[in-house]
């Protein structure tokens, strides 16, 4: 079976070499890093509706996709508003600027094709990540309390569609740094630590005891434990 990477979109991906992997998966605007670097169109790309909500920091992510392009567009929409009924509409139209017609319309406006536009419930998401985790009660408790970065779903995503055996990880760090610019969040908060890094380090811990899951990243490795590709991996990557 096939090796599929999947490619974060922090700044200089440690990229394995071509023969390693036969498939690209991306997160967010990690595009801009495969198109800069010469790789295949991704079979697949998940983007979080929050690209699309307006502020500064994510109108920097949504610009970095002009002209670009992916086979699936998998869209990972906010946790559904929680309280009665009203609260809830009311909940659903503060939220307008997040939901998957405005990301057809903005994606549209910057010239990004897709083949096809997959939308799943964010309860759906955060079960596939549970059931891949084995519905480990850490694990839904940290769902619970922080939603896991983009990229950890794009894994999870690539690993519960089937037909790869092996995963590999580039371009991630826990970090906010972006390949397309200064993330403008990390002046506002004084720091390039992602929020979102205790709940992915848990969460690839999990993921990479019980599947075939690797990084050409060192702090990736260092941090959450993954197995760092080994130079004698990558021609071995080709024919798994």
């Amino acid at each position: 079976m096939a090796t599929l990477l999947i490619l974060g979109s922090n700044a200089e991906p440690a990229l394995p070499p071509p023969t390693a992997y036969q498939a690209l998966a991306c997160a967010n605007a990690s595009g801009f890093s495969a198109a800069r670097h010469g790789l295949p169109t991704p079979v697949f790309t998940v983007m979080t509706a929050v690209l699309t909500s307006g502020k500064v920091e994510d109108d920097h992510s949504l610009r970095a996709l002009r002209g670009l392009a992916t086979r699936d567009l998998c869209f990972l929409p906010r946790p559904a508003p929680r309280g009665g009924p009203l609260k809830r509409a009311l909940g659903h139209l503060k939220q307008w600027r997040l939901k998957p017609f405005q990301m057809r319309h903005q994606l549209r406006r910057l010239g990004y094709r897709y083949e096809r536009f997959v939308v799943r419930s964010s309860a759906e998401w955060h079960e596939t990540m549970r059931a891949l985790c084995g519905h480990d009660p850490e694990i839904a408790a940290l769902i619970a309390a922080k939603q896991p970065s983009t990229g950890m779903f794009t894994l999870a995503h690539g690993i519960a569609a089937g037909g790869y055996r092996r995963f590999i990880l580039a371009g991630f760090d826990f970090g906010l740094s972006h390949a397309y610019g200064e993330n403008p969040l990390i002046r506002a908060r004084g720091t390039t630590a992602s929020k979102h890094a205790d709940t992915d380090i848990t969460i690839l811990r999990h993921l990479a005891a019980r599947h075939d899951v690797v990084t050409t990243e060192p702090s990736v490795h260092a941090r959450a434990g993954v197995p760092l590709l080994a130079p004698e991996d990558t021609a071995q990557a080709s024919v798994r």
